[in-house]
């Protein structure tokens, strides 16, 4: 397993990054390696980001001096969603199977986890959050389907999407950890615009389903003070809580967005005018 660190970074510090300390600070540029686990430790609310991809063998998730923990679990709780070819999860030898865009809600105390792909031609990519967890949920198995369903947007603002939200109230129970997919329509382009800020939580966003060819252009910063970040396909940017997190791409796309911190309140974010951007 491999685990960087990421430290915080001061809003007035990140009007003055280049465009390679912007990336270095906030972009997670390879997400998916073949046979790795490959984890992002942010300071920012102390989630933790990243993929594990099984190809040849399956892969255990263990822990790490970073962690301070006898395993991966023993204080945190986990959301996975597997945007490749069909694959398990393994929680303490209980097997969980996972097709393309199923989720999973883990929650602390689980002491074995290991993901697994069914098809080495055609590998299942894990994408993972975890968050610090005061106590142990149960775990849930969270298909498409079962995801909770919001439909924003018009054709006119090329923005018309559907939010999935997988860890959820409306859906589990967690303690802090929030996750869900956004799917946009064909010919829409922008999401989270309006944009918004909530300096209660923080915000990880996955991006994928795009071509070679396609980027997203994703803004970030303070309102007032913004700035960008190009990402191709799966490429993930975390976004600190005083921080706006919005993109717009060459075409449609998928994204997956986790949040912890403060509260589960969808709805609790402090919006900004798009008059008021500069």
């Amino acid at each position: 397993m491999k685990l960087e660190t990421r430290y915080s970074n001061h809003p007035n510090d990140v009007k003055h990054y280049t465009t390679s300390e912007l990336r270095e600070h906030f972009l997670i540029e390879q997400v998916f390696i073949p046979d790795e686990i490959n984890l992002v430790y942010s300071h920012n609310d102390r989630i933790i980001a990243g993929g594990a991809m099984p190809v040849n063998r399956p892969l255990s998730l263990g822990s790490c001096k970073e962690l301070a923990s006898d395993y991966f679990l023993e204080l945190r709780e986990m959301g996975v969603i597997n945007i490749g070819g069909k694959g398990k999860i393994i929680l303490d030898g209980k097997e969980y199977d996972m097709n393309y865009q199923d989720g999973l809600y883990a929650g602390r105390g689980i002491k074995e986890v290991e993901f697994v792909s069914c098809d080495a031609n055609n590998p299942a990519k894990f994408y993972i959050n975890s968050s610090p967890a005061h106590k142990s949920y149960p775990t849930v198995h969270i298909p498409l389907e079962k995801a909770r369903k919001v439909h924003l947007g018009e054709a006119e603002n090329l923005n018309v999407r559907t939010i999935n939200q997988y860890v959820h109230p409306a859906v589990c129970e967690s303690c802090q950890l929030v996750m869900g997919m956004t799917i946009l329509a064909p010919g829409s382009v922008w999401n989270t615009m309006p944009c918004h800020t909530h300096e209660r939580r923080m915000e990880v966003y996955l991006y994928f389903n795009l071509t070679e060819n396609d980027f997203v252009c994703h803004f970030m910063g303070q309102g007032d003070e913004t700035r960008h970040i190009l990402l191709h396909n799966e490429q993930a940017v975390i976004s600190p809580s005083w921080s706006i997190h919005s993109g717009c791409a060459t075409r449609n796309y998928i994204f997956i967005w986790g949040m912890c911190g403060e509260n589960q309140t969808f709805t609790d974010m402090d919006d900004i005018l798009n008059k008021d951007l500069k």
